[in-house]
Formats: C-alpha cells, structure tokens, sequence
C-alpha cells in the first residue's frame, strides 16, 4: 500500500503573485510568533510550539524554492518535537504549495511531504495543517485576517 503525504487543495481569491506573497507571510496565518523570513529563495525562519517539561519545541525551515507565480518549498532543515518518540520526526519533510490560476481564482495544492500515515505525528500534525491551511491561510487569502497561532 503507498503511503499518501498530507495533501490538501484551496481555492482563494487572489492573484498567484497575492498567493506567493501572503504565504511567506506565516506569521499572518500560521505563527505569530515565527522568527526570520519566508519571503524569498533561501530566506530561513524558525516556527516555535512552546515548551514541554523545560524543552523547547520548534521547526526550522529554509525557503528552497520559488517558482514566481507557481511554486514555494519550504525544507525542514531541524527540528525538535518533544512529545513525540522521534523528536526529529520532522526533519528533510518538505512543505510544498503549488499554485495554479482559473477562473479568477488560484488554486493551491498543498502538500508535506514526508507527513505520512504512520508516523507518530500523522493524526495531530494533520489537525494542525487542516486549520493552519484550510481555515487561517484561506482567511488570510480572501479577507485578509488569518488566524495564527
């Protein structure tokens, strides 16, 4: 049986340039408290999720590509999620938004790769981006308030 990665599909009202700018902008939609930039090909930031027992919790990202008008990656380059048994379980997943233009909407097909059935996180990280993309990004794409964390 092939392991299917998180995927989910959007549609926003917003041009594809609006949607490759506002998605960099993760702490309008995701983390308020996120640290360093998403903007732009090789810009690098850091998304925390608090502590537990002491223990800082975090993801480091590098923006690894960008396709103008197409495309944005983000690659998990470090992580540290404590209340998992794999605490890297993150680590060279990739978050991928492709983003296609009809009808004068965009569509944007996201997708982490590497977020399996399966592995520990599946079932919460899967809760997480259902109300990260699909509710905050979509709120933030059409009336420009999103919802972060």
């Amino acid at each position: 049986m092939e392991k299917k990665n998180y995927h989910r599909t959007i549609t926003v009202n917003a041009s594809a340039a609006e949607a490759i700018k506002k998605i960099g902008q993760v702490n309008h939609w995701w983390k308020h408290d996120f640290t360093g930039s998403a903007e732009k090909q090789n810009d690098m930031f850091t998304v925390p999720f608090g502590e537990l027992n002491g223990e800082k919790s975090f993801v480091d990202f590098v923006v690894s590509e960008i396709i103008p008008n197409k495309k944005v990656v983000w690659k998990v380059t470090n992580c540290n999620l404590p209340w998992f048994k794999d605490k890297t379980e993150w680590n060279n997943t990739e978050v991928v938004f492709e983003i296609t233009s009809a009808n004068n909407k965009v569509n944007i097909d996201f997708t982490h790769i590497g977020l399996v059935p399966g592995i520990q996180c599946y079932e919460v990280c899967e809760k997480g981006w259902d109300g990260h993309v699909t509710k905050s990004l979509v709120s933030f794409m059409n009336d420009g308030k999103g919802n972060p964390q």
